[in-house]
């Protein structure tokens, strides 16, 4: 079963199964990933299509995942450590990435990430308790005469300045509450 057809009469994409309690999802996991329990290859299918349904691989679902296909949980969680596409804790709605690339930290890029911090309540790679907002950094966002930068999934915002992070946050709490 797909996640499309686990999603079907929820409008607007999945926003109706963040409502879902996480173990009802889980319970879900041997129908969604029956089609890879044969496949050659289909670890890390399988670790998409989990981490796509529930928004991140949660130990449970490694457990699942690793009866399912017959594999040793340490070569599940293995290949889950491995490549960084993969996460074990929840991301949020907001996926807030600062520059430290050299000119962003030369010109405040620190700064605006110890302010995100604050305002936050979280440190890097961290996720707000409401699931709304995720904190990361980036190396060089390419955009270095605009520094210092952040980006907040898709959208660049330049020159940003430390007072003005609470601010910028909340146009984006703003809009979550649609």
């Amino acid at each position: 079963m797909s996640v499309e057809k686990l999603q079907e009469g929820c409008s607007g994409g999945c926003a109706c199964m963040e409502e879902v309690d996480e173990s009802v999802l889980l319970e879900q996991l041997d129908e969604l990933l029956a089609e890879y329990r044969e496949m050659p290859g289909g670890l890390i299918p399988a670790l998409q299509t989990t981490q796509r349904f529930l928004g991140y691989l949660p130990k449970e679902a490694l457990v699942k995942i690793s009866e399912l296909l017959g594999k040793p949980y340490s070569e599940v969680t293995g290949v889950v450590s491995f490549y960084s596409f993969f996460s074990t804790v929840p991301k949020g709605k907001y996926m807030v990435r600062v520059c430290l690339g050299t000119a962003c930290y030369v010109r405040g890029g620190k700064d605006v990430l110890a302010a995100l911090k604050k305002e936050l309540g979280i440190d890097v790679g961290e996720t707000t308790e409401d699931r709304l907002f995720s904190l990361d950094v980036g190396r060089c966002f390419g955009a270095c005469g605009l520094a210092p930068v952040i980006m907040v999934n898709d959208d660049v915002h330049q020159r940003v300045k430390p007072s003005k992070v609470k601010e910028l946050l909340s146009g984006y709490k703003g809009s979550s509450e649609e």
